[in-house]
Formats: C-alpha cells, structure tokens, sequence
C-alpha cells in the first residue's frame, strides 16, 4: 500500500512539474512575440501599426511579471 502511494505522489509530482514548464515556456515565448511585434508594428507610421503596437503593449506588462516569478522560482530551485 505504501509503495502505491509513493508511486502515485512520484507520478503526480512529475507531471505538475512538467505543466508547469510546459507553461513557463508558453509565457517565455509569448512575451518575445508581444515583444517583437510591438517593436515591429511601432517602426510604421500607418493607424494599423499604431493599433497593433498598442494591442501588443497591453500584455508586455503581465508577461514581464510572469517571467519575473519564473526567474524567482527557478533561482530558488537551485539554492
């Protein structure tokens, strides 16, 4: 019975911390596109480019956030 139970926690333990990369991932590379596509759209001067620039600042905030937390975590991991 115990052997089960360590089995399952092990498993379960595993796949979270697999999610949880897989999501830390996600916002990485979500950021870089806001970041890339706000930096792109605002080298134009038409009102699409500025509507885009726009779009793509509103999310550049909360993402930095994320990122911050993942860095944290990560540089506590290792301590």
């Amino acid at each position: 019975m115990i052997t089960t139970v360590t089995t399952v926690t092990t498993v379960t333990t595993a796949a979270a911390l697999g999610i949880s990369t897989l999501i830390s991932v996600a916002a990485v590379v979500t950021l870089l596109v806001f970041l890339f596509t706000g930096e792109l759209a605002s080298a134009g001067n038409s009102k699409r480019s500025i509507k885009i620039a726009k779009f793509a600042s509103i999310g550049i905030l909360p993402l930095i956030g994320a990122f911050g937390v993942i860095v944290i975590v990560k540089v506590l991991e290792m301590l």
